[in-house]
């Protein structure tokens, strides 16, 4: 009994020991301080963005990255969409800023709040933030960062229309025999749908065997058809009429032309007295 007291004294006296020879661990306020280092040794590192003067008289992305380009003398890694290349942006003039500042300059200045149609009932409206910038996904930022324009666009719903699309057919042999062209036709039906603001304008096509203009479309697009085909010149002369009036014509002025070579021939001239032939 003795002896396991004894065995248990000192395995606890040597754990003491061993704690309390051990070096005491890094304090809080140490921890802080290295880390504080290592932060500032990162950004030491990280290479820093040319600094430019810029003067853009405004125009699209590209004009801008293009004077970007020329006013830091080094090429930029930009990305920039069809859909959105034809953006206005406005003039800028900037002292001594790099890309960063700029962009973000640009993203406040563009930023604003519409009201567009659409919501959960009808008539109702919403409003959404617009605006335009370029951005990056580069953690450090440097000369090397590839950035891309973004549009931020209003959403807008889907356009349903309430009438169901019908087709229908109109005959142009009446026009045609008038000296009108299935080009003639369409272009002006065309430029009726244009000008009402058509959107989507109705299908055409036409089936040259029956001389037929089919069209599909809505009712009320495709009633400028029946308006152009109503107001096109109206004569009621067939074609074979007209070419036997043309012929007619030109009988009669070959009649005509005779009857003077005629009467030409048989007016006999004029005597002349002797006095007219002496000249007194």
């Amino acid at each position: 009994m003795k002896k396991s007291i004894l065995l248990a004294a000192s395995l606890i006296a040597l754990n003491l020991s061993v704690a309390f020879g051990q070096q005491p661990g890094p304090t809080f306020q140490e921890r802080l301080t290295a880390i504080q280092s290592a932060q500032k040794g990162a950004e030491a590192n990280t290479p820093a963005l040319t600094k430019f003067d810029l003067e853009f008289p405004g125009g699209t992305p590209a004009e801008l990255v293009k004077t970007i380009e020329k006013a830091t003398g080094k090429p930029m890694n930009t990305i920039i969409s069809d859909e959105d290349a034809n953006v206005q942006l406005p003039p800028l003039k900037m002292n001594h800023v790099d890309v960063a500042q700029l962009f973000q300059a640009l993203e406040a200045a563009s930023q604003k709040v519409v009201t567009v149609a659409g919501g959960p009932f009808s008539g109702s409206y919403q409003q959404q933030r617009t605006g335009y910038s370029f951005k990056t996904t580069s953690g450090n930022l440097s000369d090397d960062s590839i950035w891309y324009f973004h549009v931020e666009k209003p959403s807008l719903p889907p356009v349903i229309s309430s009438q169901p699309k019908v087709c229908r057919f109109y005959t142009l042999t009446p026009y045609l025999d008038r000296g009108f062209t299935v080009d003639d036709i369409t272009t002006a039906i065309q430029t009726g749908w244009k000008m009402a603001g058509a959107t989507p304008p109705p299908e055409l096509n036409y089936h040259k065997e029956t001389k037929l203009l089919i069209a599909f479309g809505e009712p009320d697009k495709l009633a400028i058809i029946e308006s152009v085909l109503q107001s096109l010149p109206y004569s009621n002369a067939t074609p074979d009429q007209i070419h036997r009036i043309t012929d007619q014509i030109g009988q009669l002025q070959d009649q005509v032309a005779q009857l003077k070579k005629k009467i030409s021939a048989a007016t006999p001239p004029p005597t002349v007295s002797p006095e007219e032939k002496s000249g007194k």
